[in-house]
């Protein structure tokens, strides 16, 4: 559960029940497991509105043969990223999700699909499905490939994509990954032609004593977006003026100093972040230097239980534009999970 509230700059303060969310496990035998979530977003849905969502975000049946290999299938989280596949509001500061994870990597990005995960021995772990793919003809400049997400709804799959992961936990504290995707997004556009989407991660979370660190690094490529940004005008009239390149970058410093196993624990954090989804534009096009942003968010969370989270920050947005300027924000929020 997300319960936020949000006084950004230029706009009143909102409350919003952000997230409620489901989980349903179900063994079938020692081998066999089923993991669901279903989420509504934003406390309602109405029919043929812009009022929340209600979202399949897992449906998926393990099958475990062995500790190194086994097969996932049905609808995937995507295992890109550091908080893609790990989303409780209790296990990452700041009240909403970094920056990074909302306009490089599109959290949270869930897909049909299938595949292999385990672990390979001395630290090593790995993920790999086959999936979706992106829907070019959604793809803007400020959301980046976003709203591209098929999200399994009778999604285009004449093409499928690949994606996946490798993770080092051998040494104590540290997890450090990379993560990719790759499939061609070009399927809604005729005459068709390829629109080849590329996205590749390094991240890294490591925790000693009280002290937490993260940091993580992310490129976009979308070939033939000249082309593409052609098409898309022709449909609808709009430029969506996409990148070619698009690219971010955060690090985060967290210290619980505070620590009762009565009354919990209180953490502070610092995370700079850089994301532009106009790194790279194709010929002809120029970048909006409104999209080239990065955020100092600062900010605590108390922990009465290690499953729920009473956090509160404060964000100060900057990007090249010399007449729109990015919106600071206010922020306090209550999660949890069971």
């Amino acid at each position: 559960m997300d319960f936020h509230y949000n006084n950004e700059q230029f706009a009143d303060g909102r409350l919003d029940f952000h997230r409620f969310v489901l989980l349903v496990t179900h063994r079938f035998s020692d081998r066999i497991r089923f993991v669901g979530e279903l989420e509504v977003e934003h406390a309602f849905v109405e029919g043929l509105e812009q009022s929340g969502e209600v979202e399949l975000e897992q449906a998926y049946v393990d099958f475990l043969f062995s500790r190194s290999f086994n097969i996932r299938a049905g609808m995937l989280l995507l295992p890109i990223g550091i908080i893609n596949q790990r989303h409780e509001p209790p296990t990452y500061y700041g009240v909403e999700r970094p920056f990074f994870d909302t306009f490089i990597i599109p959290t949270t990005w869930f897909e049909a699909g299938a595949g292999v995960h385990g672990e390979l021995g001395g630290g090593w772990r790995y993920q790999a499905y086959v999936a979706a793919p992106l829907n070019a003809a959604k793809f803007n400049a400020d959301d980046g490939i976003r709203e591209g997400r098929q999200k399994g709804s009778e999604a285009n799959a004449s093409r499928l994509a690949t994606t996946g992961r490798l993770e080092y936990v051998g040494i104590r504290g540290l997890t450090a990954g990379a993560s990719f995707f790759v499939g061609d997004s070009g399927f809604e556009f005729r005459p068709r032609f390829d629109v080849p989407v590329k996205l590749f991660d390094l991240d890294a979370r490591y925790s000693r004593d009280r002290l937490e660190l993260r940091g993580a690094f992310g490129y976009i490529s979308v070939q033939n977006a000249g082309e593409l940004n052609d098409s898309a005008f022709r449909l609808s009239g709009v430029n969506p003026n996409v990148a070619s390149g698009m690219l971010g970058n955060y690090l985060e410093a967290g210290y619980r100093f505070f620590s009762s196993r009565r009354l919990g624990e209180v953490g502070a954090f610092v995370r700079h972040e850089v994301f532009d989804t106009q790194y790279r534009m194709p010929a002809g096009y120029l970048p909006l230097n409104e999209f080239n942003r990065q955020a100092w968010v600062v900010g605590a969370t108390y922990w009465p239980d290690p499953d729920i989270a009473l956090k509160v920050d404060y964000v100060v947005q900057r990007n090249r534009s010399t007449t729109l300027a990015s919106p600071n924000s206010f922020n306090v929020g209550l999660g949890w999970w069971f």
